[in-house]
């Protein structure tokens, strides 16, 4: 039999033509758009004429060369195949050299003759003599040969005699024949029904469709799971004849080597003839021809499908619930793609395929290795409504991966699936968040995606969802808010036809109102959107020449934008203020020239000198600007200065006309932080702005065509400039400066005087590309206190947060701002940072200078990690809670029942080495471990019990006024240092206690604006666990009061007198509430909840001192029992709700009482003077003794006891003095722990 015709069954020449008209025809069915052409016994020419002109029609498609050499001798050892002469009386030999020039690349061989190994073997000596010859061979050949070098084709009648022919071309009228004759069936079976299998191949609901799909995801699943991924993809999924042919080999490499013959291959392939998956294949067609004898003698009979998918996505689905990315990969996953083909098991192969690929970025690239990507390109066509959801999901998890196939869904119009799936009203919020990911993918930095999806009205779609969203709708999910504002963002970025459409849709208005959301992406994403719509413009805009007059629509709509980004130029997350100075720095480059005036209006250097003119600059860090000049000028007292930044305003700026008036009303030098912000509590702004417009405006601004915004605005930005350049968070920082550079103003590191013993770090954080994009790696919940019994709370842990990585479970935010420091040549040498030094003429005009947003890249990391499993580590965290509340509850009930005598019992001392005494000091509640710090703002952090450091490091760079305060934020977990500066600065830690691995988690500025003329804001901080408040006050008109899981200003209080805050304590039992104590002696107490904030007010203490220094709320359940204390050393006991007496005074230290400390939950409070004296005192008054400080070396002056705290949970007291030394004190009864 040669292609299932017996060549005797009729005449030679009728059979040879029948032969070679089959072959065509089995051919075709694999590949009908082909051209094919048969020569029947060819001479050489012909073969040569048959490969030039068949090369001629491919063009660079590929060719197949399909060789039977059944009546000629088998190839030389040389690989030469046989020819005819013209008259066929000789054989002649046609050398592999010479069919290869002919048929040139790519190009594809069969060989079904003897000993094809030979030719193989030849083919490979070739390549390598041409690769070694002329380099690397751009050579695309495939070859298929029917046997090794040393064998013969088989010779058994049950095989026909092209075998490997009708494997290639027949597989399953081969594998089902092949198949008979070795089960059960082969004596009662009639073989000729096997051409009788209704159906067509191209049908999968008829039985030889069915056949045919099972076979192909058969061997699809062998080669995938045994060729590496790269051959897999080049054979099986870049060209449909290539991928039919390998398959049949598959099966003819089987059936051959069941007659001792082994089909080759280039390139080779690993054996697979006896891989498990051909048992399920031979049951598949077991269960198939078991129905044939019916369906062939019933036309009306009805077939029956194979259970064969079903199990095979069984298989795959208990490989989905104990695999991972450890274990083998999933076999079936070919199988999976076959199955998305039919519509009756594509629901569930999509749902388990979706499963798959959240398990992480390794799974979706072996489903995109499988070839995944066609299958689900082709889906976005169908409008099956349950599909939506998990395609969705599926797009959004490759794209997470791999952005580059943006340009295919764009080509095939894919983009208008996911916006009409966005605009749907049935799907979930989190899923349309999906689809607005998957649109921005598909626009970010891709000019063909945001024209398509410009035109299919994205933006009007977006804005329209952010409408419907009112910020008081608690349906509005934020991941959904976050990312219509990135997808915008994305949408309009440099593409100015789109900001135009978006200004006139309103978009600025409609964003603007989620700068006031509570989470901070979705403030952030908001700057981002409100920042890519200012168009940063040509440079010959800029210049002057653009006719850009009438534009005045535009320039409202900019300096509207610039006026809402103003708002949050203050905001509490460093994640919100960076893409604010990115904002910025658009603006900056858009409106450079009127900017830098400004900018030099305000800091000329005069003649005197320029740390004078430059006011709050000029020191980095000194208690964040709130400095008169006068601070820094020779005066007798020597400031030790941190590193000075100077300023030096760029070469490039305009001379500007300019009074006197401005280097001294400049507001940065005394009024405050930041101008008509809401936060200002300065009423002497407007009187400032008129001396700067005078003096701005005295014909400056004439020369440029641009049209200006006001110049008021532009004072502003520049003071928001400033103010991000000196903020709190590193990154925030180093963004700042860079858009001062933009603007023309340049630091130069001025040498530094760090006071002897303190290590200088070199430079300072990096503003390199890299380091602006350090990451901020935010985890998930922040507070998860669900609390126990004696803790009523409850933090929902928003769901914008990704699931969080188990080694975090403090702050949901965590943005280690981990910079490489930027190593100067010598920490004095005055050189500048070389980035912020080159900004001249040349420098700002390039586009390349801006800084980079960080939210689209950190936002879609989401994405990539798993959505559908909770992450595991929560069980951990739940027992180490639980374990510590109980422990807790233990000692509360210890600590409220003990019959305190004396506390005089000094279990620990510490010598800190704080050249400038101990500031604050802090006891951790679960570890014998004390934390302290010092006027340089260094934080030490030491065991008690073991008596070792455990870690020591700098709270910032450039060490300040001290730190005011020190608190734990989440104490049942890995809890969080918070440390508060004087100046009101706040940042948070953690792994504070493992040596040099500390990473700065947040950092804000809690106080904002403050009274003229004040020099140090001397911050009054405390936190509040119950309720994620923090609160803050000092020489300010007002309280402040963060929300640290919202990262926002939730609250401003402003204070009834003109006297200011010197002493804060917030309430342990009831969220909300706190007790401020003044510097005129008042005391009121506070609570968040009420309306009007003030609960009550006293006046204890009226000597001739009555600042109060201590304040504390006494243990127990009493919302309103205070303990405070005044500098003239009496100890008051209120009860706030009857506010006119006080019904214990003590009298403790005679005018010289430096410190306060209540226990939280024992009768006992202590306090300290400035006479080295401790005394403690019990609830009634009782003192429970005095300790005295000893000098702990020989003949050393000992300070005041500058701090003084109690365990949360324990007796123990923690006393710091100015003399460097903390010790710990234990109630004698107490063992030490």
């Amino acid at each position: 039999m040669e292609c299932w015709i017996d060549p005797f069954s009729m005449a030679p020449q009728k059979a040879i033509e029948a032969i070679g008209r089959n072959l065509n025809q089995q051919y075709e069915r694999w590949q009908p758009k082909a051209r094919y052409k048969c020569t029947l016994d060819p001479t050489v020419d012909e073969v040569k004429k048959l490969c030039t002109t068949c090369r001629k029609y491919a063009k660079s498609e590929r060719v197949l060369f399909h060789y039977n050499g059944h009546g000629v001798p088998k190839p030389t050892p040389n690989g030469e195949i046989w020819l005819f002469n013209k008259s066929y009386t000789q054989y002649i030999p046609l050398t592999l050299n010479d069919l290869d020039s002919w048929m040139k690349t790519p190009s594809i061989y069969v060989f079904d003759c003897s000993a094809a190994g030979l030719i193989i073997s030849a083919f490979v000596e070739l390549l390598d003599q041409s690769t070694s010859t002329s380099g690397p061979s751009a050579k695309d050949c495939i070859l298929l040969a029917a046997c090794e070098a040393h064998e013969t084709l088989p010779q058994s009648a049950e095989f026909p005699a092209d075998v490997f022919t009708s494997c290639l071309t027949t597989p399953i009228k081969m594998a089902l024949r092949w198949f008979c004759t070795r089960s059960l069936l082969h004596e009662s079976f009639d073989y000729s029904m096997i051409d009788r299998i209704p159906g067509r191949q191209t049908d999968r609901k008829t039985l030889l469709g069915e056949l045919n799909w099972i076979f192909t995801a058969v061997t699809d699943t062998i080669a995938w799971n045994v060729l590496p991924h790269d051959l897999f993809r080049r054979l099986f999924r870049q060209d449909l004849l290539v991928a039919s042919l390998f398959r049949n080999f598959l099966l003819a490499e089987r059936i051959m080597r069941s007659a001792n013959c082994s089909p080759m291959s280039y390139p080779v392939l690993p054996p697979t003839h006896q891989h498990h998956m051909w048992d399920a294949w031979d049951m598949a067609a077991e269960i198939c021809i078991s129905q044939l004898p019916t369906l062939v003698d019933d036309p009306n009979a009805e077939f029956q499908p194979s259970p064969f998918f079903t199990e095979q996505l069984t298989a795959f689905e208990v490989w989905l619930d104990h695999g991972s990315e450890r274990k083998k990969p999933p076999e079936q996953l070919p199988i999976v793609l076959q199955v998305l083909l039919s519509q009756l098991h594509r629901f569930r192969a999509l749902v388990l395929l979706g499963r798959f690929l959240d398990m992480g970025p390794w799974a979706v690239d072996l489903a995109l290795s499988v070839g995944i990507f066609p299958y689900v390109l082709k889906l976005l066509q169908t409008t099956t409504p349950e599909l939506q959801q998990i395609l969705v999901f599926i797009w959004t998890k490759i794209l997470a991966l791999d952005k580059s196939c943006q340009v295919d869904l764009v080509k095939d119009g894919g983009h208008t699936y996911f916006i009409r799936f966005l605009d749907s009203i049935d799907a979930y919020p989190e899923q349309r968040a999906m689809a607005a990911f998957v649109l921005a993918v598909i626009v970010d930095g891709h000019r063909r995606g945001q024209e398509t999806c410009i035109e299919a009205g994205l933006i009007h779609v977006c804005l329209k969802h952010l409408q419907c969203s009112s910020p008081n709708d608690a349906q509005t999910e934020p991941l959904f808010l976050q990312w219509i504002c990135l997808c915008l963002g994305k949408l309009w970025e440099d593409f100015s036809e789109a900001q135009l459409i978006g200004l006139q849709a309103d978009a600025p208005a409609i964003i603007s109102p989620l700068l006031l959301e509570p989470q901070p992406e979705v403030r952030a994403a908001a700057v981002f959107a409100l920042g890519t719509a200012l168009d940063v413009g040509s440079d010959t805009s800029r210049d002057g020449q653009g006719e850009e007059d009438d534009d005045d629509e535009k320039v409202k709509a900019e300096a509207g934008i610039v006026k809402n980004l103003l708002n949050v130029v203050s905001d509490g997350s460093p994640l919100v203020r960076a893409e604010v100075a990115v904002a910025l720095s658009r603006f900056a480059f858009g409106h450079n020239k009127h900017l830098k005036s400004v900018a030099a209006a305000y800091w000329k250097p005069q003649s005197s000198s320029v740390l004078t003119s430059l006011p709050s600059f000029a020191v980095k860090g000194s208690s964040s600007g709130y400095t008169t000049p006068t601070h820094y000028m020779p005066h007798g007292s020597i400031v030790p200065s941190p590193i000075a930044p100077l300023l030096r305003v760029g070469h490039d700026s305009q001379p500007v006309s300019r009074d006197g008036r401005v280097s001294s009303s400049s507001p940065l030098a005394t009024p405050g932080i930041m101008h008509g912000s809401p936060l200002s509590d300065d009423s002497s702004q407007h009187s400032d702005y008129g001396a700067l417009n005078d003096c701005v405006t005295n014909g400056v601004l004439s020369y440029s065509r641009r049209k200006p915004l006001d110049n008021a605005l532009y004072s502003q930005c520049v003071l928001a400039m400033f103010n991000l350049a000196k903020d709190p968070s590193p990154r925030v920082e180093s963004l700042g400066r860079r858009v001062l550079a933009i603007i023309g103003i340049e630091q130069v590191v001025a040498k530094s005087f760090k006071p002897a013993g303190v290590s200088i770090r070199p430079g300072e954080p990096s503003t390199s590309a890299s380091a602006s994009l350090a990451g901020l790696a935010r985890s998930s919940s922040w507070f998860e206190l669900t609390g126990g019994a004696h803790l009523p709370l409850a933090f929902r842990t928003p769901p914008v947060s990704p699931p969080r990585p188990s080694y975090m479970t403090g702050m949901r935010r965590v943005c280690s701002l981990e910079f490489r420091p930027h190593l100067m040549s010598s920490p004095d040498s005055g050189l500048a940072d070389p980035l912020l030094a080159s900004p001249g003429p040349s420098g700002v005009s390039d586009r390349s200078f801006l800084p980079q947003s960080m939210i689209y890249n950190w936002s879609c990391g989401h994405f990539s990690k798993p959505l559908l499993t909770a992450m595991d580590d929560t069980e951990d965290i739940i027992a180490r809670r639980e374990e510590r509340e109980k422990l807790a509850l233990d000692h509360i009930v210890k600590c409220q029942h003990s019959s305190l005598s004396k506390m005089q019992n000094q279990i620990a001392s510490w010598d800190t080495k704080f050249e400038t005494g101990t500031k604050t000091a802090l006891l951790q509640p679960f570890s014998p471990v004390v934390i302290a710090s010092d006027e340089n703002e260094r934080i030490r952090v030491w065991n008690y019990e073991e008596a070792t450091l455990l870690n020591s490091f700098n709270n910032h760079d450039y060490p300040d006024k001290g730190v005011s305060k020190l608190c734990l934020v989440n104490e049942f977990e890995e809890n969080l240092l918070l440390v508060a500066s004087n100046d009101g600065n706040i940042r948070i830690w953690k792994d504070y206690s493992s040596k040099g691995k500390q990473k700065l988690v947040t950092a804000f500025a809690s106080i904002q604006g403050h009274r003229p003329g004040v020099r140090s804001v001397n911050a009054v901080v405390d936190w509040q666990q119950q309720s994620g408040y923090l609160f803050s006050s000092g020489e300010i008109s007002s309280i402040m009061a963060w929300d640290l899981d919202k990262e926002q200003l939730v609250s401003t209080i402003p204070l009834a007198s003109d006297s200011s805050i010197s002493a804060l304590a917030v309430s342990q039992v009831h969220g909300g509430q706190f007790a401020a104590g003044f510097v005129d002696g008042y005391v009121r107490l506070y609570d968040i909840r009420t309306p009007e904030m003030v609960v009550s007010a006293t006046r204890p203490h009226t000597q001739r001192v009555e600042r109060v220094v201590g304040i504390g709320f006494q243990p127990g359940l009493e919302p309103a029992k205070i303990v405070s204390a005044s500098q003239a050393g009496n100890i008051q006991f209120l009860d706030m709700r009857c506010a006119k007496d006080k019904y214990l005074t003590i009298d403790a230290h005679r005018g010289s009482l430096t410190a306060l400390a209540v226990h939280r939950h024992a009768p006992i409070i202590a306090s300290g003077s400035a006479k080295q004296l401790i005394k403690v005192f019990n609830l009634e008054g009782d003192p429970l003794g005095t300790i005295r400080y000893y000098p702990t070396f020989m003949a050393q002056k000992i300070g005041s006891v500058s701090c003084l705290t109690f365990h949360p949970y324990q007796v123990l007291l923690a006393a710091g003095a100015a003399d460097a030394c903390v010790s710990i004190y234990a109630d004698e009864i107490l063992p030490p722990r």
